[in-house]
């Protein structure tokens, strides 16, 4: 097997808002539009380290990142983190390597972040494949659960949220949990959960999400097709994405599926 690197690691200091963050990242450089990937509550750039190995990518470069609060990823104040603040950190990341036009990927908390992202700067989106980020108040069924099942140390909310995950009936779903306790600060998870509550009750996130000019995808598991607006949004001009033997992680539980249909619609957009 060869040895030779695919893609590049990054260690970039920043200060966001008066807070230290060294940002660990994935990335690799092409002669095509860039891609960039914004992971999920719990999740890692790793998810998206793959994409060397689907020929549909070739020549594109890619952008994955550490959220603050989340994997290698260094940050000196965990209290300050939330959707707001994850969004002037993907600006900083997208400034610091050149990006100006691209390609927008993101999951769950990723993906909100990369609608707000989208929504602020629709003219730097090239097309926008939102896996399961919030658009609506339905949506929030891990992020809610720091209102229902309260606690006042950080540490317990999290321990008990990482159990209720365990054993709920989902795909890859105790997966996801043996590995949070090691990829979240605890520190970072009420404001991360408390902002995603809020924007989905409150942020206008549907109006938002189908206003966007580019080509957009929702892509979601089976498990997840009760969704109550997936026909509106289709009827929107939505391209909607199912993904089989699937909840809400499509990268743990049919990652083939998923990158077929993200180059699904970037084939589209460059056809449009």
């Amino acid at each position: 097997m060869s040895t030779q690197q695919e893609f590049s690691r990054a260690l970039v200091p920043l200060n966001v808002d008066g807070v230290d963050l060294t940002v660990a990242a994935l990335h690799r450089g092409g002669d095509q539009a860039p891609i960039v990937f914004l992971h999920g509550f719990g999740s890692t750039k790793e998810d998206y380290a793959d994409i060397v190995r689907y020929a549909a990518f070739n020549g594109h470069p890619f952008l994955a990142y550490d959220a603050p609060g989340c994997g290698e990823t260094s940050c000196s104040d965990l209290a300050r983190i939330g959707i707001p603040f994850l969004l002037k950190t993907a600006l900083a990341m997208l400034e610091h390597f050149g990006i100006r036009r691209f390609h927008l990927v993101g999951h769950s908390m990723g993906g909100l972040t990369a609608l707000m992202l989208a929504h602020q700067h629709p003219e730097r989106v090239l097309s926008f494949v939102d896996i399961e980020g919030n658009i609506a108040p339905e949506d929030c069924f891990l992020s809610r659960q720091i209102h229902d099942y309260a606690r006042e140390d950080a540490r317990r909310f999290f321990a008990d949220f990482i159990e209720r995950t365990r054993h709920a009936p989902a795909y890859a779903s105790a997966l996801y949990a043996a590995s949070l306790r090691h990829k979240v600060r605890a520190g970072a998870v009420r404001g991360i959960f408390e902002s995603m509550v809020a924007l989905s009750d409150h942020g206008e996130l549907m109006d938002k999400f189908l206003a966007l000019p580019c080509p957009r995808m929702f892509m979601y598991g089976e498990q997840n097709a009760s969704l109550s607006y997936l026909a509106y949004i289709k009827s929107q001009g939505v391209h909607l994405a199912e993904i089989r033997n699937c909840g809400h992680f499509p990268m743990y539980s049919n990652p083939t599926a998923m990158w077929e249909r993200i180059a699904h619609l970037q084939r589209l957009s460059a056809e449009t």
